[in-house]
């Protein structure tokens, strides 16, 4: 069986130190008016945890002395948000965007129109998640096995959820885990939402049997009282805390991992000064002693990146998803 991985770029506890030297340009700038993060689908899903982070840790640390507001601007998982700001919004000073791997999935495969990942200027990545399989608390699946062979014996008894459309990350994987139970992904039942948020929601009313969310939404919602459990984790090794007690995907017998970055971006004629701002202010955030308690709260583990190394990381991970999605027909060479 096949690994399929995407690389999770290394951490270090002088990694916010050295990030800061790779900006070129040091002493203090001005902090933009009216700070404004949005999150491009509805509330309650991964964008808004996004945003969440920002908004708290950037207050914490004092990194911004004014308060940052999370506006919502839902459509596309991330493609209104993306033309809006490179097409109307292309200088703001005072405005990030959150941004996820799905993101960068969507844009390999020019699913934001004619705009590719060079349209802006990507500021930040503050923490990375996983992809999760979810199941309402009362499913009689006790594994991602139980649920595949479901799908195995009758795929149209299954309904699987998902924030995104075909070819979007939660679609890729579970067509990355049919794939890997010898199940041909076609023949599943896929049901798109605008975001992780409504479709714990359809999955709560039993619209949905599973969603192939990720831990950082799904794990709060189940920390909410929410009544849903997670089946899988689709992380290298378990993970932390009281995530300790879901087995990974690749223990199941599925080799399959998906971490998701989680971060920021700012419009292509946003000022060198400007983007210099976000940068610092998400390195100081970043190095603060409470940053871990802030991430650990929100289910995240830390990847933190800025200036040319985090525009490194963009270029390469959008190169693999365009790589990946190429194999499931997705893309037109």
């Amino acid at each position: 069986m096949s690994t399929i991985t995407l690389r999770r770029a290394a951490y270090a506890a002088g990694g916010a130190i050295a990030l800061t030297l790779t900006l070129g340009i040091t002493g203090a700038v001005a902090e933009p008016a009216n700070p404004e993060c949005i999150a491009p689908a509805q509330p309650g899903g991964g964008f808004d945890i996004t945003c969440k982070l920002a908004q708290a840790s950037l207050a914490q640390s004092g990194a911004l002395t004014e308060m940052m507001r999370v506006s919502y601007m839902p459509g596309g998982i991330g493609a209104v948000a993306f033309n809006t700001i490179v097409g109307q919004r292309r200088n703001e000073p005072g405005t990030i965007v959150a941004f996820s791997g799905g993101s960068l999935l969507n844009l390999a495969q020019g699913k934001f129109g004619e705009y590719d990942a060079d349209a802006v200027r990507w500021v930040a990545s503050t923490g990375t998640d996983y992809g999760a399989a979810v199941v309402a608390a009362d499913s009689p699946w006790q594994s991602l096995s139980d649920m595949m062979e479901a799908i195995k014996a009758d795929p149209t008894s299954v309904i699987i959820g998902a924030g995104g459309t075909i070819g979007s990350q939660d679609w890729m994987k579970a067509a990355l885990t049919a794939q890997a139970a010898g199940v041909d992904h076609t023949a599943m039942r896929f049901v798109a939402f605008e975001g992780g948020g409504e479709c714990a929601t359809a999955l709560q009313g039993g619209h949905v049997n599973v969603c192939m969310g990720d831990v950082g939404e799904s794990q709060g919602a189940i920390d909410g009282g929410a009544p849903l459990r997670l089946l899988a984790i689709y992380s290298a090794e378990r993970l932390n805390g009281s995530l300790a007690e879901v087995p990974t995907a690749k223990e199941q017998g599925y080799d399959i991992e998906w971490p998701i970055m989680r971060g920021f971006y700012v419009g292509p004629e946003v000022s060198d000064e400007d983007y210099t701002f976000w940068a610092q202010a998400f390195e100081k955030a970043m190095a603060d002693p409470g940053y871990a308690a802030l991430l650990e709260e929100r289910n995240l583990q830390p990847l933190p990146l800025t200036g040319e190394e985090l525009q490194a990381t963009v270029a390469e991970r959008v190169a693999t998803y365009r790589e990946l999605a190429s194999g499931f027909g997705l893309v037109q060479e």
